[in-house]
């Protein structure tokens, strides 16, 4: 069973054979402590979840699914080799060298906008191996595939987390501004002509709060992230 050295006021619980994202949640609602960090590691995945105490409304609070693919880039960044290009998706999917590679994914204990959250959860999948030699779709990648056969998945894991607390602190003493600079080069699609929500148009940008701009020809819609919220 693997076993994960974690910062301070965070604790590893290994979850081997569930859904790390699922008992994150279910821990969550049943009043764990925030930093929560629970993982499932296999010869073909790597599965973690963060458990999180917002002190801001829902709206805000959903800083941390943009928040936390940073933290993932700058892991993996620190771990892979140079060549090894990290963007992500505005919903949290994740993407090595152009290839889709696992997605980030998250919930929260109400779907309020104005309410702060009891709890938060963000979770992480990320394809280590190809389960076959056929991916559903051409563009599908994973880790190994992409030179990254000596990024050890469970150092990964911890790299992830340290590297989310770091910017974590970042957006509570500095607000949004760091965040913001640091993910508009990472956005996959930014400046493209895309579908979301079933709304097509020029992907322009995010507002303070991360909701996409999407520019079509009669006007500029505002597609908030909370759209991205999974209920538990």
């Amino acid at each position: 069973m693997t076993q994960l050295t974690v910062p301070p006021l965070f604790s590893a619980e290994a979850v081997p054979g569930a859904d790390p994202f699922e008992r994150a949640c279910a821990q969550a609602a049943l009043g764990c402590d925030a930093g929560l960090v629970t993982h499932a590691i296999t010869d073909t995945d790597l599965r973690a979840a963060m458990v999180f105490a917002p002190e801001v409304p829902l709206l805000k609070a959903m800083a941390m699914l943009p928040l936390c693919g940073i933290g993932f880039q700058n892991a993996l960044g620190a771990l892979a080799p140079p060549e090894v290009a990290v963007h992500l998706d505005w919903t949290g999917g994740i993407r090595l060298n152009g290839g889709a590679c696992g997605a980030l994914r998250i919930a929260a204990s109400t779907g309020a906008l104005q309410k702060i959250p009891d709890w938060l959860t963000v979770g992480l999948h990320l394809p280590l191996w190809p389960e076959n030699d056929s991916p559903a779709t051409p563009d599908e990648t994973t880790l190994y595939a992409e030179g990254c056969a000596d990024v050890d998945p469970a150092r990964l894991t911890e790299a992830w987390v340290r590297h989310t607390l770091v910017w974590i602190n970042r957006w509570t003493d500095e607000g949004t501004r760091p965040l913001h600079s640091e993910w508009r080069p990472l956005a996959h699609g930014l400046g493209e002509e895309i579908t979301q929500n079933g709304l097509t148009g020029t992907f322009t940008g995010v507002d303070e709060d991360f909701g996409m701009l999407l520019k079509d020809a009669k006007t500029t819609h505002l597609i908030p992230l909370t759209t991205c919220l999974e209920t538990p």
